[in-house]
């Protein structure tokens, strides 16, 4: 049967579902694949729900951009975690998640042809996002720590390119952007009237006394810096969906339109619970991280015996670790022969745009202490396995 081309062919497709299916052909694997925590939501989110329900209104359309009460909630955490004050020059904008808010930033900033730049290794899914917007996506690689290259991004800026797009706490690499190289990212923005993009859905996953820094809380940030932020690692809300971004206030009719024709409203019992997410204790967060950050531990020092094998990159963020691995083998084989010889699963670094040499990113945020050592024996001895016989 004859069938169009459609724009969806020059997409790349979503690695997690294809490592997924790998994984369930090789029983017993553990997975350091998919980015999710392992903990649940907090009991306050849980506790709001008797509150949706008992409201009949609630079974109808809400606003676009989110119920008030959730707005109100947003709003003042920004204020005290983020530094970000919300004002008639900006906007909060309720979302189905983090990457809706960033396919609704795309679509309300460009047209199809333009530029958008990525810092590599980007996250796949902003990749996708841009190409599905008949948008190019324009590389720019960071340093060997995995750090922005201002100078570079700047050289990159053509009359095309709308916007910059940073991850700290980044994915896939873990590593955090210090203000500096932040700020002259906006300054670069600024001076060409583009747009920051400013990704940060792991926000509160910092180690080692190193701070979260916000773009969007620097002065005069205002018109040009749209920021993303996500309840699905922070609160355990992977499946609930909820996150959101903030908008300059000239963007908030060009979101509306979007996001009321893809989605309506975000899910209303959902944003019950992220209310209820808002208001959990400081406990709830500092023993949840605090764990992470032990296990973290736990795979630092298990990562130990890759050494001279890999090339791994200090990282105080996020969930993961990302390894340049010292072979000519294929970072997807590698991963193919992980899985099934070894039993151990990780994502190829070249989802992640990295395509000159073996890349592999670990994700260490849903496991236990007990998986979290197994898991990274296995893939040491897989890796030394693999990469010693060929």
């Amino acid at each position: 049967m004859h069938t169009l081309a459609s724009r969806m062919q020059a997409v790349q497709s979503p690695i997690i579902p294809v490592v997924g299916e790998l994984i369930q052909n090789s029983p017993g694997t553990i997975s350091l694949g998919q980015g999710v925590v392992s903990y649940n939501p907090p009991p306050e989110a849980i506790q709001l729900l008797p509150q949706f329900l008992a409201n009949s209104n609630n079974n109808l359309y809400k606003p676009v951009e989110g119920i008030p009460v959730l707005l109100a909630a947003i709003a003042q955490k920004l204020e005290t975690f983020n530094r970000i004050i919300i004002n008639q020059n900006n906007s909060i904008v309720v979302t189905a998640g983090s990457n809706m808010g960033f396919m609704n930033a795309i679509l309300a900033i460009t047209t199809p042809g333009d530029e958008i730049i990525l810092n590599t290794p980007y996250y796949f899914n902003h990749e996708m996002a841009i190409t599905m917007a008949g948008c190019t996506p324009v590389l720019v690689a960071t340093d060997e720590n995995y750090q922005l290259r201002p100078q570079a991004i700047a050289q990159a800026i053509t009359p095309r390119t709308r916007a910059v797009v940073t991850i700290s706490p980044n994915n896939p690499t873990g590593v955090i952007y210090p203000a500096a190289a932040l700020q002259q990212v906006n300054q670069i923005c600024a001076n060409h009237r583009i747009y920051h993009i400013s990704d940060e859905a792991y926000e509160y996953f910092t180690y080692n006394g190193v701070k979260h820094i916000s773009p969007g809380s620097f002065t005069a940030a205002t018109d040009y810096t749209i920021s993303l932020y996500s309840l699905s690692k922070t609160y355990g809300f992977a499946s609930w969906r909820i996150g959101y971004m903030v908008i300059p206030q000239h963007l908030l009719e060009s979101v509306k339109k979007i996001q009321d024709t893809i989605l309506i409203c975000p899910p209303v019992v959902s944003q019950y619970a992220a209310v209820g997410a808002l208001q959990s204790s400081s406990e709830y967060l500092h023993n949840h991280i605090g764990a992470i950050a032990q296990i973290r531990e736990i795979v630092i020092d298990a990562l130990k015996p890759l050494a001279g094998l890999c090339n791994i990159t200090p990282a105080h963020g996020a969930f993961y670790f990302f390894l340049k691995v010292n072979t000519q083998i294929n970072s997807f084989e590698l991963v193919k022969r992980l899985i099934q010889e070894h039993q151990i699963a990780v994502i190829p670094g070249t989802t992640f745009g990295m395509k000159d040499g073996s890349y592999l990113r670990v994700a260490y945020g849903a496991l236990q202490k007990d998986t979290a050592k197994a898991g990274i024996e296995r893939l040491v001895k897989g890796l030394h396995r693999i990469v010693s016989n060929t």
